[in-house]
């Protein structure tokens, strides 16, 4: 059984979301809160699994919300917003969410997305995904800089690079295509390996960086400017 905690300063939204989710067998409803402050005190309360979080609400945001509750390692938290701003995404995926979605996604979709992100997955809404690519590359440039081989994207600020450089060639060339959005298969396709090969490469690029999860790989690709604005699909600089 999966536990929600449903945030959301509307009470209306939180009792359509509550409908939606509390006739799956697999999933419970625990909690309602209609602010960020009361968000963190009943997800330490309540200890739910995933926390279907909305951005603008009084007291506390749901940005700086999510950042405590991830702080804490209390629940993996889900962006919902009825806005469409690629800065909301950022700020939420920085914080430590494991996903966003608008709420105009279908109860289906909603559905998919809780078990989804409960079962460790990152999850991102495809119709905002290309442009916050394009907002996080934008004016990279990569460079060889590195002595094993490995790219370091020019502008890459030392905190990161340093993080980058202990990566191998090929670890690096996997963390830009998990930034791309390719699945474990598809990398092992990409790199003409088996998959279990690319888990070990994702292991290991998870423990160098002290990665929590797929969704800070993402983002920590986008930062580096492994994926350059213009390229192709899946093709990821170095």
């Amino acid at each position: 059984m999966t536990r929600i905690l449903l945030v959301d300063d509307q009470k209306l939204v939180r009792s359509g979301f509550a409908l939606i989710l509390s006739v799956e067998p697999d999933l419970e409803v625990v909690g309602e809160a209609s602010d960020g402050a009361e968000a963190v005190r009943l997800t330490r309360q309540l200890r739910p699994d995933v926390v279907l979080m909305d951005v603008q609400m009084p007291e506390m945001d749901g940005i700086e919300a999510t950042r405590h509750i991830v702080a804490d390692d209390l629940a993996k938290v889900v962006i919902l917003t009825t806005f469409d701003r690629d800065d909301y995404v950022y700020a939420g995926l920085s914080a430590g969410a494991s996903g966003f979605l608008l709420k105009n996604a279908d109860a289906d979709h909603l559905v998919e997305a809780v078990r989804a992100v409960a079962d460790g997955h990152a999850l991102l809404a495809p119709e905002v995904t290309r442009r916050v690519i394009a907002r996080m590359t934008a004016g990279a440039e990569a460079s060889r800089s590195n002595a094993s081989g490995a790219s370091r994207p020019a502008g890459v600020t030392h905190a990161v690079a340093d993080r980058l450089d202990t990566l191998t060639p090929r670890e690096l060339e996997v963390l830009g295509l998990v930034g791309r959005g390719l699945s474990n298969a598809e990398i092992a396709a990409r790199l003409f390996v088996g998959e279990a090969t690319v888990k070990t490469h994702l292991s290991n690029v998870f423990s160098k960086l002290h990665l929590r999860d797929r969704v800070q790989a993402v983002v920590l690709a986008y930062e580096a400017g492994l994926i350059l604005p213009g390229e192709p699909e899946g093709h990821p600089s170095g």
